[in-house]
């Protein structure tokens, strides 16, 4: 039964926090339309573009965790969750308490992170497939490979 009375408060937890997200990311939107003050020195719209830049970086990060919340709730809806998507054994209700809208155990994480891929997810980790690519090319550059140039 304590089980269930976590999960309930969870669920409440995860609720306010979708709520909370969204409404700020309404406001971050709206900022974002009213932005631009129309100056021209150059100081101020590089500082301009810099902070556009932090705030997009900030929308696109609470975005993710906003689509995580959702996908929580839906797992509560359809009796998933607490249960984690890579082994199927239950989530300790303390890692739930720390990350609510986590669908793995510690260790299936862990296994997660160091491969790179998500479980049940189909989309491509283009990110870590460049960094890849890039390490390998990385180490078999020789000092033959580099054109220089003496003046």
């Amino acid at each position: 039964m304590a089980r269930k009375d976590a999960l309930l408060s969870l669920h409440k937890r995860l609720i306010a926090q979708r709520d909370d997200l969204r409404k700020k990311l309404g406001h971050d939107v709206q900022i974002g339309r009213t932005d631009g003050s129309g100056t021209s020195d150059l100081g101020d719209l590089a500082s301009e573009d810099t902070e556009q830049e932090i705030n997009s970086q900030l929308a696109a990060f609470e975005s993710r965790e906003l689509a995580r919340i959702e996908k929580a709730i839906e797992a509560m809806r359809e009796g998933r969750y607490g249960k984690c998507e890579g082994c199927g054994r239950s989530i300790p209700i303390a890692r739930l308490r720390a990350l609510p809208y986590t669908s793995t155990c510690v260790e299936c994480q862990r296994i997660q992170e160091e491969s790179g891929v998500e479980f049940g997810s189909t989309e491509a980790d283009w990110e870590s497939a460049w960094m890849m690519e890039a390490r390998q090319s990385e180490s078999d550059l020789t000092m033959r490979d580099l054109d220089v140039v003496a003046d």
